[in-house]
C-alpha cells in the first residue's frame, strides 16, 4: 500500500563521511536523497516491497579464541525452537614467577579457583551485616570486627531459577599460543576431576573492617565464584615439581600444565557471561620457616596467572533435536524461509536478498519520475507465536553485505564487508545501524537502514546478482579508542547469548520480511 507523506525539512547539516549528505528531521527516514527537497515542503511517498529472507547454517561453529572472546560463556540451555545449547571454557595458566621457591617441607592447604560473572550491579538481594564478627590475622591474632555481605544476581538467559554443579577438569590437550584461532565445536582430551561447586545463580562480595576505627581487614569488593579445587592434585603436580624444568619457564609450564575446562553437569538452566581476563587461581600453602633458632609454619598464599597471555577458547555443544530449526528451511534464496532463526555462538543467521524486480521497479521510479530514495530499511518481526515466551528479545544485531566478485579471478569466492551504510554513515548524527520498535510488546520489530546500499542499486550501476544482507546476533565492537568500528569482523556474536524467531518470507503475512522504502518527487 502506497501512501502519501508530507515531509518539511526545518534542518539541514553537512556532515562529511564519504560524500553522506545528512539532515535533522523524521527519524523514519535517514536523509539520503535530502538534497533534491531544500526548496521547501516535499512529497513523499512509502511503499513496501518483498524481499527474500532465508536462513543460514553456520554448523553451530563460530571462531571462539581469546581474539574473540570479551566475555566467556557458561551454562546450558534448552527450549523448543532451537534445542539444546551448552557452554564450558578453556584457558591456560602460567605460573606469576618461574622456578618459584615454595620454602621447605611446603604443604597445600586449599586451591580456590574465583570466576567473576556479569552481575546485576543495582539489584543486591541480600544484604548480611555481622556486627559481632572475629577475624583472626597473623600479626594481631583475634581481632573483633564486622562482616557485611552483599549478594547479587548473576545476568542471565534462559531460566534463572536453576542450580547448576560447576565443574573444573584439567584438560590434556596442548593449547596453543594466545593468537592462534580456535572454534568453538573443537573436541579436546579431558583429564583429572578437580573440583566442582553447586551454583544458585547469585555472587556476593565480602568486606570486614575492625570495630575499633574501621580499618579494612578484608575486601573482596569484586563478586565472584570460588571454585574449591583438589588441594592433593596441585601438591603433586606443583608443589613437587620444585626445582624441575616443568616450573622454570613459560613454554616448558604451558606444556606440562596445559589449562583447566570449566563446564555444567545439566543439559538445561540458563547462560551467563564472565571475563576470561579476570579469572583467579590462588593456592593457599604452609612451609617451614626457621627464625633465631624457632621453626613456624605461617600460611602463604601463590597465584598463577590466568589473563590475557593465555590462550582462552569457548566450548559450545549443541543438540537439536526435535527442535524447530531441526525442521526448518535452509539457505533458499530464490523462496526464502517462512520462519526465521537467529542465534549467537555459532547458530543460525538470517539472510535478506533484495530480488532484481524490486530493483528494477524502483529504477524506474527513478528514470520516469525523477523519484529519490530518501529512506530504505529492512523491516523484520519477531513471531508472534513461536516466539512468545518471556525471553528478553535481542537488542544487538549486527548487518554486512555478502556478494562475490564474478570478474575476479576467484568468482567463487563469497566476500565479506560492511553495508555502505555503514561506511558512509558510522559515528554521524542521526544514523543508526537498526532501530527496535514494541520492544516491550508481542511482536517486536527492527529496522535495519540500507539507503545508501538500495541507492547504489538504483542511482548507479552496481551489481545485485550475488549480493545479499546477512544479519547477526551480536553487536560491532568499536577501535580501542572508541571512535570508529574496529570492523565488521570483530562483533560480539561469539559470546552473545540470545536468540529468537522471525517472521520470514510469509505471502499476505502482514509481518513478512519487507524492504520499506520512502522516495519524493516533485
Amino acid at each position: 500500500m502506497i501512501h502519501t507523506i508530507k515531509k518539511a525539512i526545518t534542518v539541514f547539516s553537512m556532515v562529511v563521511f564519504g560524500s553522506a549528505l545528512l539532515y535533522n528531521c523524521e527519524p523514519d527516514a535517514d536523509t539520503l536523497g535530502e538534497q533534491l527537497f531544500l526548496d521547501g515542503a516535499a512529497q513523499g511517498n512509502e511503499k513496501s516491497f518483498d524481499v527474500t529472507a532465508f536462513n543460514i547454517n553456520n554448523n553451530d561453529s563460530i571462531r571462539s579464541d581469546a581474539s574473540k572472546l570479551t566475555y566467556a560463556v557458561l551454562g546450558a540451555f534448552s527450549e523448543g525452537q532451537f534445542g539444546m545449547q551448552k557452554a564450558s571454557y578453556l584457558t591456560q595458566l602460567r605460573l606469576s614467577t618461574y622456578d618459584p621457591d615454595f620454602g621447605t617441607n611446603a604443604v597445600v592447604d586449599s586451591v580456590v579457583l574465583v570466576m567473576k560473572p556479569r552481575y546485576a550491579t543495582d539489584s543486591v538481594t541480600t544484604n548480611t551485616v555481622d556486627d559481632s564478627y572475629t577475624y583472626t590475622t597473623a600479626a594481631d591474632g583475634s581481632v573483633n570486627a564486622k562482616k557485611v555481605v552483599n549478594t547479587y544476581p548473576v545476568l542471565k538467559f534462559g531460566k534463572a531459577k536453576k542450580t547448576f554443579n560447576l565443574r573444573v577438569h584439567e584438560v590434556n590437550t596442548f593449547l596453543k599460543g594466545v593468537s592462534d584461532s580456535a572454534k568453538s565445536n573443537q573436541t579436546f582430551d579431558i583429564g583429572s576431576d578437580l573440583g566442582s561447586k553447586q551454583f544458585k545463580g547469585y555472587v556476593s562480595s565480602v568486606a570486614i573492617t575492625k570495630d575499633d576505627g574501621g580499618a579494612a581487614l578484608f575486601t573482596a569488593s569484586t563478586p565472584g565464584i570460588r571454585i574449591p579445587l583438589d588441594k592433593n592434585f596441585f601438591q603433586s603436580k606443583i608443589i613437587a615439581k620444585k626445582d624441575q624444568p616443568e616450573l622454570q619457564d613459560a613454554s616448558n609450564f604451558i606444556r606440562y600444565f596445559k589449562g583447566l575446562r570449566i563446564s555444567v553437569d545439566e543439559q538445561d538452566g540458563y547462560l551467563f557471561q564472565f571475563s576470561p581476563n579476570d579469572m583467579e587461581l590462588i593456592m593457599y600453602y604452609k612451609y617451614d620457616k626457621t627464625e633465631n633458632g624457632t621453626t613456624t609454619r605461617p600460611q602463604t598464599t601463590y597465584s598463577f596467572a590466568l589473563g590475557s597471555a593465555n590462550t582462552h577458547i569457548g566450548q559450545y555443544q549443541y543438540d537439536r533435536t526435535g527442535s524447530a530449526w531441526a525442521s526448518a528451511t535452509i539457505g533458499n534464496q530464490s523462496n526464502g524461509a517462512p520462519k526465521l532463526f537467529l542465534q549467537g555462538m555459532g547458530g543460525p543467521s538470517i539472510g535478506i536478498k533484495i530480488p532484481d524486480e524490486t530493483i528494477n521497479q524502483l529504477k524506474q521510479l527513478y528514470q520516469n519520475d525523477k523519484a529519490a530514495i530518501i529512506s530504505a530499511k529492512v523491516r523484520i518481526y519477531t513471531d508472534p507465536t513461536d516466539w512468545n515466551n518471556n525471553l528478553a528479545k535481542p537488542r544487538e544485531l549486527t548487518i554486512v553485505q555478502k556478494y562475490k566478485d564474478l570478474s575476479s579471478s576467484t568468482p567463487d569466492k563469497t566476500i565479506t564487508a560492511f553495508t555502505s551504510d555503514i561506511l558512509n554513515l558510522a559515528g554521524s548524527n542521526n544514523y543508526s545501524i537498526y532501530k527496535i520498535f514494541d520492544y516491550d510488546k508481542n511482536p517486536t520489530y527492527y529496522d535495519f537502514i540500507v539507503t545508501k546500499s538500495v541507492k547504489d542499486f538504483v542511482e548507479t550501476s552496481a551489481d545485485n546478482t550475488t549480493k545479499y544482507f546477512r544479519i547477526d546476533m551480536g553487536s560491532f565492537q568499536t577501535n580501542s579508542d572508541g571512535t570508529s568500528l574496529a570492523g565488521y569482523k570483530f562483533t560480539t556474536t561469539p559470546y552473545n547469548t540470545y536468540r529468537a524467531v522471525f517472521v520470514g518470507s510469509q505471502a499476505g503475512n502482514p509481518n513478512r520480511v519487507q524492504l520499506k522504502v520512502i522516495y519524493g518527487t516533485k
